[in-house]
């Protein structure tokens, strides 16, 4: 059997080695046809499509999600064609301005370290606790004032057939503090306005972990306490298909449809 294969040698060299004569040639080197000694000469390596491409490393998030992006300005084809206040706007579409740039004034950070009230809490029946989005909104004010704050697009609003997402930037006293990208299901196309709104939404609530809002609900310990003092467990039946599961659910709640 014979054949020749590729490997990378001591100092990343790039070697291809002959089975049947074990002959080792180096990239950019000259050597004899079947002998065991060659001459070569030191080169730095020039990788090659079949070395260094991965599959599904090139391909982008809108393929691989196979979605289509949702044309919302008629007159630019991109985002980053839409216009400008003036030449020494922010491109916020691509900018980092204000990343770890300076911290947040004592007064600030108290209002968005407060801790949650546990009737701010929700609990979803698979146990999931959260903080509804209106509430990072109202802490976001509180701390910054109304305009004091902003979400802005950074890509393209791609739609699939059941989902779209987005990515967006918080940005806070004018510098950007967090970039998330957001996502919600749909079921039918009429529902793709407000998926885009839901998306936002969803964006919005993972960029405020950058600020430590709502920290608690990523804490183990203030989950498990939370649930036992706040909480309850219960079987219950789905109307429509009668079924029995377990849902979670905060003490002062009741069991709503579709169970009972």
């Amino acid at each position: 059997m014979s054949g020749r294969y590729l490997q990378y040698g001591k100092a990343g060299i790039l070697i291809t080695r002959n089975i049947t004569n074990s002959s080792i040639i180096r990239a950019g080197a000259t050597a004899t046809s079947t002998s065991t000694t060659s001459s070569f000469k030191k080169v730095t390596p020039t990788p090659t499509t079949a070395s260094t491409t991965l599959k599904g490393y090139n391909t982008t998030l809108n393929s691989s999600l196979k979605g289509k992006v949702l044309q919302e300005n008629t007159n630019a084809s991109t985002i980053e064609n839409l216009p400008s206040r003036n030449e020494n706007d922010i491109d916020w579409t691509k900018s980092w301005y204000g990343i770890g740039m300076k911290p947040f004034v004592e007064s600030i950070q108290e209002k968005l370290l407060q801790p949650l009230e546990a009737n701010d809490i929700e609990i979803k029946p698979d146990g999931l606790l959260y903080l509804p989005e209106i509430k990072y909104r109202r802490i976001l004010n509180k701390a910054f004032g109304a305009g004091g704050w902003g979400l802005v697009p950074r890509s393209e609003t791609i739609v699939t057939s059941s989902l779209v997402t987005r990515e967006y930037g918080l940005i806070c006293n004018g510098q950007l503090v967090g970039v998330a990208r957001g996502e919600q299901d749909y079921f039918n196309d009429t529902g793709i306005p407000t998926a885009t709104e839901g998306c936002k939404s969803n964006a919005l609530m993972r960029c405020c972990k950058d600020l430590g809002i709502g920290s608690e609900l990523w804490d183990p310990v203030f989950i498990k306490k939370y649930k036992e003092t706040q909480c309850i467990d219960k079987f219950v039946e789905h109307i429509a298909t009668k079924k029995k599961k377990k849902i979670w659910l905060r003490k002062d709640r009741k069991v709503e449809y579709p169970y009972k």
